[in-house]
């Protein structure tokens, strides 16, 4: 994980909050109550997050006091919340700045939340951490499950249908486009799901089915179909995929390059 100075990055967003408000004051309110107003990096995510997910059944104090606790009691979330945030600002040619994740994304935003749900879920509290996946899953259109193991500096691009199951793993720094799934292969239990290894660039729609491992820094070609291991610096594209050349860059989740390069 980067250490990552989190009251230089607070300060940048703040920065950039105040800029967009002079720029944009029809976003004074949302900047004030997300941003402008809060004293903290933690307590801004709280209150930007409890607001897109607070429905009929759910309380904004409770949700926001669960991810203060959350923060409070494990400060690596806040920082793998600040890679992920600088893995959006690095590799979407899309976003300029770190505040764009904050306010628009909903990939950025799914993860968060997915955090705290394994946070709970870690500590025991299934019912309450598989309550705010169904939250998440009905307001963003992403379900992960919250015992899916994630790690940080990832990018979640666009993430609409995107699926991780209960046994999933995914390491640092990997890039992840819509519509992919780390699924299962049938109804039986245990460990079930994909392998995501570091440095792995996922395509649009791909499907990885089963227990199986995705090597280091391997590319996986859009609307392709996985269903066996993929060898460490490899690109796989098809249905089923087939191995079809060697990746031309040393680490595709941070490349973004699309091409499928023999």
């Amino acid at each position: 994980m980067r250490n990552i100075d989190l009251k230089s990055h607070w300060d940048e967003l703040l920065a950039l909050a105040n800029s967009l408000k002079a720029k944009e004051p029809a976003l004074s309110t949302l900047l004030n109550e997300t941003i402008l107003e809060r004293d903290s990096f933690g307590e801004c995510l709280s209150y930007r997050i409890t607001r897109k997910l607070v429905n009929e059944t759910a309380s904004i104090d409770v949700l926001r006091k669960e991810f203060t606790d959350a923060f409070t009691a494990d400060p690596n979330i806040l920082q793998s919340i600040a890679c992920d945030m600088l893995a959006v600002k690095e590799r979407d040619p899309a976003c300029p700045h770190i505040l764009f994740p904050l306010i628009y994304f909903k990939g950025f935003q799914a993860l968060i939340c997915y955090r705290l749900s394994h946070h709970l879920w870690q500590q025991g509290r299934k019912d309450f951490a598989c309550y705010l996946q169904s939250l998440v899953s009905e307001r963003f259109g992403v379900d992960i499950h919250p015992a899916a193991k994630i790690g940080c500096g990832i990018l979640l691009d666009h993430a609409t249908s995107f699926v991780a199951g209960e046994t999933a793993v995914i390491e640092d720094n990997v890039s992840i486009l819509h519509e992919v799934t780390l699924g299962g292969t049938g109804k039986e239990r245990g460990d079930r799901h994909p392998k995501i290894k570091s440095g792995v660039l996922l395509g649009a729609g791909a499907k990885i089915l089963g227990n199986v491992t995705i090597g280091e820094c391997a590319k996986i070609g859009a609307g392709s179909v996985v269903v066996k291991d993929v060898p460490p610096h490899k690109s796989v594209a098809g249905v089923p995929a087939v191995i079809v050349g060697h990746t031309s860059e040393d680490n595709p989740a941070l490349g973004m390059c699309q091409m499928l390069d023999d």
